[in-house]
C-alpha cells in the first residue's frame, strides 16, 4: 500500500462530466484531503468515459476492471446508485484493490453478506461519513466520559421531505423498496447510526413500519407513481447498559425537514437538532448538568480538522477520506468497513422482520453473536 509520502490513487465509479453526486461532493473532499488525489475514473459507455476523462482530466476507462488494473489506483470508489453496488464492488475486490463504496453497501442484507464475504482481507470503506463528523465523535466522547451520567433514554424525531414530496424521474427508484435506496435505508440508516455512535448499538428492536402514502406525483408532469418504500418508520429498544431508545422518521413532511436526539441520564442531559440528514449537516448541540437549564455547547478545539468546511456537504466526506487515507496507510481501522455495513444492515433486517411479525427481535453482529 501506499507509502505516507505517496499520496494515494482514487478512480471513481460513476464520476460524470455532467455533475452529479461524486462531482459535487468526492471531488472537493479529495481536494481538500492531502495525501490522496484522483487518478481515474469509470464511466459506462466510451462517450461518457471520454467527457468525463477531459473534464477532469484523469485516464477513463469503461469498466470497473480495468479501473481496478490502472496501476495508478490504490482505492476503487462506487458512487453509483445502490442497485448497481455488488456488480461493480466484486470485480474490484476480486482484484484485490481497497473499495469504498456508498452507503447503503448493498439492496439487503444477504447482498451486503456476499460483499463482506468477497472482500476478505482486503481493506473496505462504505460511505457512512457521519462517524467522521467531529460533531458526533465530540458527542460519543461527551457520553463516554459521563456528562449525562448513566445513560436512561434515548429519543430520536425526524423527517424527510421526500418520501410523499413530488419526486424528480431520476429519483423515482426511491419509490421501490426492492431497490434498496428508501427512506429506511438512506434517511433513517445513516441517522441511527450516528444514534449508535454515541450511545451503543441497538440490542433489540420493535418496529413499526407504514406507507402512508401509496402514490406521489411526479414534479414535472404531477403524474402519480406507486411508492413502496415506508414513509412511517418508528422502533423501540434497549442499547447497552439498559437505556430505551425510541426514534420516529417521518416522509413527505409537509413543514420541513429535520433531525432532533435527545439523552436523558442521571446526572444531566444533551439534545441534537439540526437539518434532515445530520451525517452531512450541521447540526447545534445543547447541555445541562444537573437541573440547569438547556445551553448551547461548543466544539473544543482538535475535532475538526477541516474548519473552514464545516456547515458544507462536504465537511464530513472529507473527515471520512482523511480516515480513509490514514487506515490505508498506517493500517488503522477508523473509518467504518464493510463489516460495520453489514451490522446496520443487520439492524434495517430486524427493523423490517419486527414490523411484519410484530415481534421483538435480537439485533446480531456483523460476527453473528447478539448486540453487536
Amino acid at each position: 500500500m501506499s507509502e505516507p509520502d505517496k499520496p494515494i490513487g482514487v478512480g471513481i465509479v460513476g464520476l460524470s462530466a455532467a455533475g452529479g453526486w461524486a462531482a459535487g461532493s468526492h471531488l472537493p473532499a479529495l481536494a481538500a484531503v492531502d495525501g490522496i488525489e484522483l487518478r481515474a475514473l469509470a464511466a459506462s459507455s466510451e462517450a461518457s468515459a471520454r467527457a468525463a476523462g477531459a473534464a477532469y482530466g484523469v485516464p477513463a476507462h469503461t469498466s470497473v476492471e480495468a479501473l481496478a488494473a490502472d496501476a495508478g489506483v490504490d482505492l476503487v470508489v462506487v458512487a453509483v446508485k445502490v442497485p448497481r453496488h455488488r456488480e461493480l464492488v466484486l470485480p474490484a475486490l476480486e482484484a484485490r484493490v481497497p473499495v469504498l463504496s456508498e452507503w447503503p453497501l448493498a439492496v439487503d442484507l444477504r447482498e451486503a453478506e456476499e460483499m463482506l464475504r468477497a472482500a476478505g482481507t482486503t481493506r473496505t470503506f462504505v460511505g457512512l461519513q457521519g462517524r467522521s463528523s467531529p460533531t458526533f465523535r465530540w458527542l460519543a466522547d461527551l457520553v463516554s466520559q459521563g456528562y449525562v451520567g448513566e445513560v436512561l433514554s434515548v429519543t430520536v424525531v425526524a423527517s424527510s421531505t421526500e418520501w410523499g414530496s413530488p419526486v424528480s424521474r431520476r429519483g423515482v427508484y426511491t419509490l421501490d423498496r426492492a431497490l434498496g435506496a428508501t427512506m429506511l435505508t438512506i434517511a433513517f440508516a445513516p441517522a441511527i447510526d450516528l444514534v449508535s455512535m454515541v450511545v451503543g448499538e441497538i440490542r433489540d428492536v420493535v418496529a413499526t413500519t407504514a406507507t402512508r402514502r401509496r402514490q406521489v406525483p411526479l414534479e414535472d408532469t404531477g403524474q402519480l407513481v406507486p411508492m413502496t418504500a415506508e414513509d412511517q418508520i418508528a422502533i423501540s429498544g434497549t442499547v447497552p447498559g439498559g437505556a430505551v431508545l425510541s426514534a420516529h422518521h417521518r416522509g413527505g413532511a409537509v413543514h420541513g425537514a429535520g433531525f432532533s436526539m435527545v439523552i436523558d441520564g442521571t446526572e444531566g442531559a444533551l439534545e441534537v437538532s439540526g437539518a434532515e440528514f445530520p451525517h452531512i449537516g450541521p447540526v447545534v448541540v445543547r447541555g445541562a448538568r444537573g437541573r440547569g437549564r438547556l445551553a448551547e455547547l461548543a466544539l473544543p478545539d482538535g475535532y475538526d480538522r477541516y474548519p473552514a468546511l464545516a456547515g458544507t456537504v462536504v465537511h464530513t466526506l472529507t473527515h471520512a477520506y482523511a480516515a480513509i487515507r490514514d487506515d490505508l496507510v498506517h493500517g488503522t481501522a477508523v473509518a467504518p468497513d464493510f463489516a460495520h455495513a453489514v451490522r446496520r444492515h443487520r439492524l434495517l433486517d430486524a427493523i423490517t422482520r419486527s414490523a411484519a411479525t410484530g415481534q421483538r427481535i435480537t439485533v446480531q453482529s456483523s460476527t453473528g453473536t447478539p448486540g453487536g
